[in-house]
């Protein structure tokens, strides 16, 4: 039987508290099949939703686990505390449960009829992983996952209901944002280059200016409180972007970290806030998720 501090690790290990963004990913998608799709009152497709975001949520964990197996001997020198380079959990043991995650992954996504996209999400997370990001493209690798991610949600979507430039202008909001985030986190064990959180910065900014046009593609009138999109959208903005500010000001470690699992936790609140113009109040339905996150990331770290 595990102990609470075996299970901890195996927390930390998966990086928890961050499942549940890849979950707000599936959810924005299924949000946007509410308004295109006229059979989303059918079970069949929230079956095919709940599939998805369970292929989803694997395929994240197991690149979680898959980036620490990868990094085991830098998190030695740098990050001792770590499940593995601690020795909480054995390499074999992630090895084992990285792959595992993986076929589940893949096979849920099939089972929901999106096998091509769930090999895909998995042989990019993997190549990520393993040496991707250590490159100049790795922030571009790690949003193209939740490019592909998004992409992966809205498969629940018939192709003749919602035209292909839509789905890539959705899923690339988000990838944009992710690569963002992703440059801003690259240093954040050590000092930080301001000029590089700066540039990390702007990425991010824009992709809220993609999402500022992703509306004018939609219906008019997307549902009760639909008009509130752009003031959430920039209320969304101060939220992420006061820590930002900060760390740009003073880019230490502690700084860059507290800004950067307010950006990645924020994308929740991203996936809200774009739900908005889908379907309108109720996609902040999808901020239900943000809570056990962040209760979740009190004993789980999420960078």
């Amino acid at each position: 039987m595990a102990t609470p501090s075996r299970l901890l690790a195996l927390a930390q290990l998966l990086r928890l508290p961050n499942v549940l963004t890849a979950f707000a990913d599936i959810g924005l998608a299924a949000c946007a099949g509410v308004a295109f799709f006229p059979g989303w009152r059918e079970p069949s497709y929230w079956l095919t939703v709940a599939l998805l975001a369970l292929a989803s949520g694997s395929l994240y964990m197991a690149g979680m686990v898959w980036n620490d197996v990868f990094d085991l001997a830098e998190d030695r020198r740098d990050r001792p505390f770590r499940p593995l380079p601690s020795g909480r959990v054995t390499l074999r043991t992630a090895a084992v449960l990285g792959t595992l995650l993986v076929a589940a992954g893949v096979g849920l996504a099939g089972l929901a009829g999106a096998l091509a996209f769930g090999l895909g999400l998995a042989a990019a997370v993997l190549a990520y992983d393993g040496g991707l990001k250590r490159t100049v493209l790795g922030p571009v690798g790690m949003g193209g996952c939740r490019f592909l991610n998004v992409l992966l949600g809205l498969t629940a979507i018939p192709d003749e209901h919602m035209p292909l430039g839509l789905r890539v202008h959705l899923a690339g909001v988000v990838g944009v944002y992710i690569v963002g985030v992703t440059w801003f986190a690259r240093t954040e064990a050590a000092e930080s280059n301001r000029r590089q959180l700066l540039a990390a910065a702007g990425v991010m900014v824009v992709s809220l200016a993609l999402a500022l046009t992703l509306r004018a593609r939609l219906a008019p009138d997307p549902g009760p409180g639909g008009f509130l999109f752009p003031y959430l959208l920039v209320g969304f903005g101060f939220l992420v972007g006061l820590p930002v500010a900060r760390a740009v000001r003073r880019p230490g470690p502690k700084e860059v970290q507290v800004a950067v699992k307010r950006c990645v936790l924020g994308l929740v609140v991203l996936d809200a806030v774009l739900a908005t113009a889908f379907v309108g109040l109720p996609g902040l339905l999808l901020l239900l998720l943000l809570p056990p996150a962040l209760w979740l990331g009190k004993w789980v770290y999420s960078t």
